[in-house]
């Protein structure tokens, strides 16, 4: 089942520097929410606060509460990891694992989490999560061969394949398209709005048409100058940000007035 998230009040620091401040919003569950801004605005850093990748950074913390259906993520005795397999994560460049072939790719969270299934079990999950990421017809020949021979596109429908394959509630992309050519970008873009039947899907963009073809919700984030925090200007229903903004810099950042 995927899952809302409501996010109240969050600072993000960087050991003293505060990169993103006072943000408040609601992502619904099963649809698809942009993040669009400048870069620099902390849209990626606030995208990496919901499942808690940003912590890998020594000194990143946070103030305010990131709640998963009610349950907050940064509470006492929460596990990182465990937050991780429930909101799962595709980066800008597909990163399959080099050495590992697609079928151990695929696997390759299910057993980072130590859960232990038969080769049937995982052989349908293979086939599962490759069928979820619109890749099987093309590999399912070569499920033997490695993942880093397959084409950008592929590989970043493989990385999707993955984050899947763990059944997490939440999937977030930061920029998934940036590295990939305009074929494979679509591909990615009909893919997302195939994951939001099953999926909460976030993603971070820096290309406003595609914004404005995949998502339900639009979030402007911006931010003042150099060494400021970025913050959330708007956020709305994606028709309504892209046509009738409420604040002059979302209108000024959409029209292309800006940046």
């Amino acid at each position: 089942m995927s899952k809302r998230i409501d996010v109240k009040d969050l600072n993000v620091y960087y050991s003293k520097f505060l990169a993103v401040e006072d943000v408040s919003i609601n992502i619904e569950a099963k649809s698809v929410t942009a993040f669009i801004g400048p870069s620099g605005c902390g849209k990626s850093t606030f995208l990496r606060t919901l499942n808690r990748m940003h912590e890998v950074i020594p000194g990143a913390r946070v103030e305010g509460e990131v709640l998963l259906d009610g349950d907050n993520l940064y509470g006492a005795g929460v596990d990182p990891v465990t937050v991780r397999s429930q909101i799962g994560m595709v980066f800008q460049r597909p990163n399959p694992f080099p050495t590992m072939s697609i079928r151990d790719n695929v696997l390759a969270g299910v057993k980072l989490n130590n859960q232990k299934i038969s080769k049937g079990e995982a052989d349908a999950l293979v086939e599962r999560s490759l069928r979820g990421a619109n890749l099987w017809n093309e590999v399912k020949d070569r499920l033997q061969k490695p993942g880093s021979g397959l084409s950008g596109g592929q590989q970043q429908r493989l990385c999707i394949a993955r984050a899947i394959a763990v059944e997490p509630q939440v999937i977030l992309m930061d920029e998934p398209c940036s590295a990939l050519d305009p074929i494979s970008t679509l591909a990615i873009e009909d893919l997302i709005n195939d994951l939001k039947d099953q999926y909460t899907v976030v993603i971070v963009t820096h290309n406003m048409q595609q914004a404005a073809r995949v998502s339900d919700r639009t979030a402007f984030f911006n931010i003042a100058g150099t060494g400021k925090p970025g913050k959330l200007i708007e956020v709305g229903d994606t028709h309504t940000i892209f046509s009738n903004p409420t604040q002059k810099a979302t209108e000024d950042y959409v029209s292309g007035r800006f940046g």
